[in-house]
C-alpha cells in the first residue's frame, strides 16, 4: 500500500504556523501591559492584568469549541462529505455566537464573581469593571472565532490559521495604541481595541471559511444543508463532546491553580520562583502543541478517509518531532535557565529559588510530549470521554502525590508531583489507545 502520510519535513511545515499563532497571543498581552504602562498608571495596569486573566479563564473554558470541531471537521474531509463538514460549522458557529450572548446578559453575575474570586483594590476593581462591561460584549465574536479556527485545523490549513491570529493580534495592537496612547482612553480604550479587533477577525474568518467550504456555484447542493444541521444525534453528539472537553479543561485548570496555590504557601519568593518556571513550561507548550494541532488534523482525516496506514505513520512521525522537540527544549531550559531567569528577574532570592527548581521544570517539558501527542490523536479520532476520564485521574493522582511529597520535600516535592502530574496524563490517556485502534480498524 502506498504511503500517503506527510513526511517529517511536511509535518514541521504544518507545525510551524501553528507555533508561531500560540505565540502571537501572549506577546499581545506583553503589548497590552507596555501601552498601559507607558500612562505610569500603576492600578491600570492591575485592571488589565486582573480583567485579561478573567478573560483568559473564559477561554479555556470555551475551548472545548475549538477542540471539538478540529475532529469532526477532518473526519467529514476525510470522509470526502463537504456537506457534513458545512453543517458541523453551522453547527458550532451556532452554539458559539449562543454562548457568547448568554454571556453578555450574563455579565454581572459574572463579573461580580470573578471580582469575588480575584479580589485587588477599589480603584483596581473599578478599572476592571469598565474593562469587563467592554469587553464582554466581544464574547460572540470570540466564542465564533474558536468554530473558525477549529475548522481551518480541520481542514489542514494552517497558514490560513496563522494569518487569521496575525490579523487579530496586529489590529488590536494597533488599535490599543491608538486609543491609549493617541487619545488617552487608558483601560477602557483596551478592552475596546480589543473587541473591535475580535468582531473584524470572526467577520474575515467567516469570508475565509466561506470560501473555502462553499460548494461552488454549479453544485446541486446548498451551502447550508438545514436538514442535516438540524439532526438531533448529530447535535447531542456534539454536545457529549463539547461536555467531555469542558471537564477536561476544567480539570487541567483545577491542577495548575493547586500548584500555584501550594507554591504561594511557602512565601513570596516560592510564588515567584515558580512563576517564573512555569513561564518556560508555558512557552514549551506552544512547540509541543504545534505538533498536537497537525496530529488533529491528520489523525481526523484519515480516521475519515479509512486509512489505517496513514494513521499510523503519521502517529509516529508527529510523536518523534514532538519527541525531538520536547528534549531540545528541556535541555534550553536546564543549560540557559539560569540565564533565562536572570533577564526575568533582579530579586536575587527569586533567583537563587528558581535556579534550583530548574531541573524540575526541564524534567517537566521532556515528559509532557505524549500528553500533547494523545490529546491530538483523541481530539482527531472525535472521542472526547477517554480525554476528561484520563484528565480527572492525573488530577487526582497529582493532588495524593502532593499531600503526601509536599510536608516531606515541600517545592521540591510540589515540583515533584507535578512532574508526575503530566506524565500520568500520558499515561491513563494511553491506557484508551488500543480501545481507540480497534475502534479505527472496525
Amino acid at each position: 500500500m502506498k504511503d500517503t502520510a506527510p513526511g517529517y519535513r511536511t509535518l514541521v511545515r504544518l507545525a510551524i504556523p501553528v507555533i508561531l499563532a500560540n505565540a502571537a497571543t501572549p506577546l499581545l498581552g506583553l503589548a497590552d501591559t507596555a501601552v498601559i504602562g507607558r500612562t505610569g498608571d500603576a492600578t491600570a495596569i492591575g485592571a488589565i492584568a486582573l480583567g485579561a486573566l478573567i478573560f483568559s479563564v473564559l477561554s479555556w473554558g470555551f475551548a472545548f469549541l475549538r477542540m471539538g470541531t478540529t475532529g469532526f471537521v477532518a473526519q467529514a474531509a476525510g470522509a470526502g462529505d463537504p456537506v457534513e463538514v458545512r453543517a458541523i460549522v453551522a453547527r458550532t458557529l451556532i452554539t458559539g455566537l449562543f454562548l457568547g450572548m448568554a454571556l453578555i446578559l450574563l455579565q454581572i453575575p459574572l463579573r461580580v464573581a470573578a471580582l469575588g474570586l480575584l479580589g485587588g483594590s477599589e480603584p483596581v476593581e473599578t478599572g476592571v469593571r469598565h474593562y469587563f462591561h467592554i469587553r464582554i460584549w466581544g464574547a460572540p465574536a470570540t466564542l465564533g472565532l474558536y468554530a473558525l479556527l477549529g475548522t481551518l485545523i480541520g481542514l489542514g490549513r494552517m497558514h490560513a490559521l496563522l494569518g487569521l491570529q496575525l490579523l487579530l493580534n496586529g489590529l488590536n495592537l494597533a488599535l490599543d495604541v491608538g486609543f491609549v496612547l493617541g487619545l488617552g482612553w487608558g483601560v477602557r480604550g483596551i478592552a475596546l481595541g480589543t473587541v473591535i479587533a475580535e468582531w473584524i477577525a470572526f467577520a474575515v474568518g467567516c469570508r475565509l471559511v466561506w470560501r473555502l467550504i462553499h460548494p461552488g456555484r454549479r453544485s446541486q447542493t446548498a451551502m447550508w444543508p438545514w436538514k442535516r444541521i438540524l439532526m438531533r444525534h448529530e447535535w447531542r453528539r456534539m454536545m457529549s463532546a463539547n461536555t467531555d472537553i469542558l471537564w477536561r479543561t476544567l480539570a487541567l485548570l483545577a491542577g495548575f491553580a493547586w500548584f500555584t496555590n501550594q507554591g504561594a504557601r511557602f512565601g513570596d519568593v516560592t510564588l515567584a520562583a515558580n512563576h517564573i518556571l512555569m513561564q518556560f513550561t508555558i512557552l514549551s507548550a506552544f512547540f509541543l502543541d504545534g505538533f498536537a494541532f497537525v496530529l488533529e488534523s491528520q489523525v481526523g482525516h484519515a480516521k475519515g478517509a479509512r486509512e489505517a496506514k496513514r494513521l499510523r505513520l503519521v502517529v509516529i512521525r508527529s510523536t518523534v518531532l514532538a519527541g525531538i522537540t520536547a528534549t531540545a527544549l528541556s535541555l534550553v531550559i536546564l543549560l540557559a535557565g539560569p540565564w533565562l531567569v536572570d533577564r526575568l528577574t533582579t530579586l536575587e532570592s527569586v533567583r537563587e529559588q528558581a535556579r534550583i527548581a530548574l531541573p524540575w521544570a526541564a524534567l517537566y517539558v521532556a515528559c509532557s510530549f505524549p500528553a500533547f501527542q494523545l490529546d491530538g490523536i483523541f481530539v482527531g479520532a472525535g472521542d472526547s470521554r477517554p480525554m476528561r476520564n484520563a484528565t480527572v485521574m492525573a488530577l487526582l493522582s497529582f493532588l495524593v502525590a502532593a499531600l503526601l511529597l509536599v510536608p516531606r520535600a515541600e517545592n521540591h516535592g510540589l515540583w515533584i508531583a507535578f512532574v508526575g502530574y503530566v506524565i500520568a496524563r500520558g499515561l491513563f490517556l494511553g491506557r484508551y489507545l488500543p480501545r481507540l485502534a480497534r475502534q479505527l480498524r472496525s
